[in-house]
């Protein structure tokens, strides 16, 4: 923004004017340059001139205007840091942005981003309408977007944010329901219904699907941090997420009996027991060896795949779950031992294997 009222106060200072003297020097009042630098008042085109030549500097200087790249990606930009700064200001931005570029996806989606932010969080009508608008505009544009991590599904998920905001969770979640593909909005869908709608049988189904479909995706996200961990050569950051992700997929059990998290935990301790070798703690990689063996042959005595196996989940869908360790738990250890092609660890398991027998 302008910043003439500093401008003129530090430039006054830099040549150690008093208000008084700059006043004489322009012909004019104490009482205007006061007011000028109050931001009480603006001066005159022509002083603004005179005291720009006075100070040696352009007028743009003397304003504090900085000339914007208000070109298309710079525009973009401008609005995506705004959204991510949480700089209300960007909504002044999106709607000269919108006056500029009105048919473009990029600029409509992040407008409407920035709306939804700011209405959802003050819970302001006026703006989560304004959102609304721009969801729809975008949603004609969607064939301009190369994003992929945004599609129709995605617009109409921040349309229903949108009514949730106003308290129109009927409506939200309807739409919601309509537009859930793969199961990505079951978790809004179910919390809504339990909290909102009172309509607790409906929420069941919906918190289930949920929760199973984000054990699987905290799995991946276990086993992801753990190669990168272990790729970059810091052992200890592998060990600390598979220590963590175990723990939280054990608590998921339902109290002793077996369930398909065994088989799936049973594996992290083998990949737990290479990174403690690796931190030369050869007696922990071997206890963790043991409770990978302990887990894997109690889940192969009564395998059980069904999602119901979880704590919370309701017994509703016929599909068990399926991975690619192997028929059994203890095949699946013995795979992730041999993939790891660590000698000691693979000596360890034959003796273990050995003294079970």
């Amino acid at each position: 923004m302008l910043k003439l009222a500093e401008n003129i106060r530090a430039l006054r200072k830099q040549r150690n004017l008093t208000q008084e003297q700059l006043a004489e020097v322009l012909g004019v009042t104490v009482g205007a340059v006061y007011k000028w630098e109050a931001r009480l008042s603006l001066p005159e085109m022509n002083l603004l001139i005179e005291m720009a030549d006075f100070f040696d500097v352009s007028v743009d200087a003397l304003l504090g205007y900085e000339m914007k790249d208000n070109g298309l990606e710079a525009t973009v930009a401008r609005l995506e840091a705004c959204h991510r700064g949480r700089d209300r200001q960007g909504l002044a931005e999106a709607e000269k942005a919108l006056k500029k570029y009105p048919h473009d996806f990029r600029v409509v989606y992040e407008s409407a981003s920035l709306y939804l932010s700011f209405g959802a969080s003050g819970r302001e009508e006026a703006l989560l309408q304004r959102a609304l608008r721009l969801l729809e505009d975008a949603r004609l544009l969607i064939q301009q977007n190369r994003d992929p991590k945004i599609n129709q599904d995605i617009l109409f998920g921040k349309m229903a944010e949108a009514r949730l905001a106003m308290g129109q969770v009927r409506e939200a979640v309807s739409l919601l329901e309509a537009h859930n593909a793969g199961g990505m909005y079951d978790d809004v869908i179910g919390l809504n219904l339990a909290a909102d709608c009172n309509d607790y049988d409906a929420s069941l189904p919906y918190l289930s699907d949920a929760l199973v479909s984000h054990v699987a995706a905290l799995i991946r996200v276990i086993l992801g941090y753990a190669n990168a961990y272990d790729g970059k050569g810091d052992p200890a950051k592998a060990r600390e997420v598979l220590q963590w992700g175990i723990g939280a997929l054990m608590g998921l059990k339902d109290g002793e009996k077996p369930c398909f998290l065994d088989k799936i935990c049973s594996a992290l301790y083998v990949a737990l027991a290479g990174e403690l070798l690796s931190e030369k703690n050869p007696a922990a990689a071997r206890q963790a060896l043991i409770t990978a063996q302990t887990l894997a042959a109690g889940f192969d005595r009564a395998p059980d795949y069904r999602p119901s196996a979880l704590k919370f989940v309701t017994d509703h869908r016929p599909a068990g779950v399926y991975d690619d360790l192997g028929t059994t738990a203890l095949e699946g250890v013995r795979r992730t031992i041999a993939d790891m092609n660590q000698p000691e660890l693979t000596a360890w398991w034959k003796e273990i294997q050995e003294h079970e027998a």
